[in-house]
């Protein structure tokens, strides 16, 4: 990696969220090609519709995170945002007060194959994190997969990324951990 830079995803990035998704994201994975990073935003609409959606949503700022880039070109993404922004979060989370409006969550990462394993995640994470400081949020928390059945089902990043970046397991949660940190 020669340049990685990460950057808050806007409007203006939008046609690089979507690139990503449409070209490198699941190259590897094509069955999730549909995804879009919408599964905390909006309910499965199939490839089209979802690209739709997601682009609608960033337009709109609904859709936040970060992407990174190498040499210009994305190649990471990290779906991450206050809790409150994620209508399908409350599956997840359950009833409860539970700091809902302090929280920033962090609920995907996507890394191109060629880029993984390189701390491009951690960029990411890091940069969530800073975000999540500078809006006055006291915890950032993650929800990483207990035992993924493969690298695909870590989507929500590894529980050994985020404890070594100084996260704890708030609780077991079936399937998942809760992690947080406090900022």
């Amino acid at each position: 990696m020669t340049d990685l830079i990460v950057r808050e995803l806007t409007p203006s990035l939008g046609d690089d969220y979507l690139s990503f998704f449409d070209n490198i994201a699941f190259a590897d994975n094509p069955n999730w090609s549909d995804c879009y990073c919408s599964l905390y935003h909006f309910s499965h609409q199939g490839k089209d519709e979802s690209r739709r959606t997601a682009s609608t949503l960033i337009a709109q700022g609904k859709i936040k995170g970060f992407l990174a880039y190498d040499d210009g070109k994305p190649v990471g993404w990290c779906n991450a945002a206050r809790r409150t922004n994620y209508p399908t979060l409350h599956w997840l989370m359950g009833a409860g007060p539970d700091l809902w409006e302090r929280v920033g969550s962090i609920v995907c990462f996507v890394v191109a194959a060629s880029h993984r394993n390189q701390g491009v995640a951690t960029l990411l994470l890091d940069a969530s994190c800073k975000k999540f400081s500078e809006e006055g949020l006291e915890w950032a928390e993650a929800y990483p997969v207990k035992t993924p059945q493969s690298a695909a089902y870590n989507f929500p990043g590894p529980l050994s990324m985020y404890l070594k970046a100084g996260f704890s397991t708030h609780r077991d949660a079936d399937w998942y951990t809760v992690v947080r940190k406090r900022l």
